[in-house]
């Protein structure tokens, strides 16, 4: 899940929320949106192979 921060830039989180903190965890930061979907899409391909 891709979201927008207050500086402009893109941070993915996990779908799932982290039962320790309560939060969801931060999967990386990126400048663009399509980076930040390009390692979505990376993501999800490792968790399957």
């Amino acid at each position: 899940m891709i979201r927008k921060l207050a500086s402009g830039e893109y941070r993915i989180y996990s779908r799932k929320i982290n039962p320790k903190t309560g939060k969801r965890r931060n999967l990386g930061t990126f400048s663009t949106r399509e980076a930040a979907e390009q390692h979505e899409k990376e993501i999800q391909y490792f968790k399957r192979h």
